[in-house]
């Protein structure tokens, strides 16, 4: 099941018990890296993870590590961490990341548009504008620099190999984040969005139905 075994993941850097952007399209033979979206394929239906889109963090020996941009739950920030619920991207609710280790969270957020982090010890850059927020910051602070932020409930990991063996089976397309695509609220389809932006003819996948015996 892919992103479902945590034996063997990498656990992010700021994990809290408790440029401007352009789209690039990335061959499923394209190199993964922190940045890179991993998109349900069609024939990925499996509850989980059909028609999901996976922010990678994490893509080395040690294995792969991302969270889900477009699963939320119905737990409201402010329920767990209020201190975050303010700096939070509408709406306000925990999101699911992913099955591994559901009962802790971690956070990604959006820089501002020419903001220096560099001083900031609570935001470790992952791509572009997009940061690692360590939860155990100041909120207040951080929304100086900060557009906003998503909360998520567990990750999606990958051991060793694991994700290579998942893209040389079609279960994923890749595709390159837009900053923006972190703060989609989830009445948006972000998984036909993206799809809409590639080359052609990829457009045509987001007219895909879920259940293709209702086609």
């Amino acid at each position: 099941m892919a992103g479902g075994d945590d034996s063997e993941e990498p656990t992010p850097e700021f994990y809290s018990e408790g440029a401007p952007d352009a789209a690039r399209d990335i061959s499923s033979a394209g190199r993964v890296r922190p940045g890179t979206l991993l998109l349900a394929s069609t024939d990925l239906l499996e509850p989980t993870f059909a028609r999901t889109v996976i922010y990678v963090m994490e893509h080395n020996d040690a294995g792969s590590l991302g969270v889900v941009l477009n699963r939320m739950s119905q737990t409201a920030v402010h329920n767990l961490l209020p201190q975050w619920s303010d700096l939070s991207a509408s709406p306000r609710a925990l999101f699911i990341g992913g099955p591994v280790k559901q009962d802790a969270a971690l956070c990604l957020g959006v820089v501002r548009l020419g903001a220096d982090v560099s001083g900031y010890e609570a935001i470790r850059p992952l791509d572009g504008r997009v940061a690692l927020v360590d939860l155990d910051g100041d909120p207040e602070a951080l929304s100086e620099v900060l557009v906003g932020v998503r909360v998520f409930a567990g990750y999606s990991g990958w051991g060793i190999g694991q994700l290579d063996g998942e893209l040389e089976q079609n279960s994923w397309m890749l595709a390159s984040a837009l900053a923006t695509d972190l703060l989609v609220p989830p009445t948006a389809d972000l998984w036909g969005d993206v799809l809409r932006r590639q080359p052609w003819p990829r457009p045509l996948l987001a007219s895909h139905p879920i259940d293709v015996s209702r086609n």
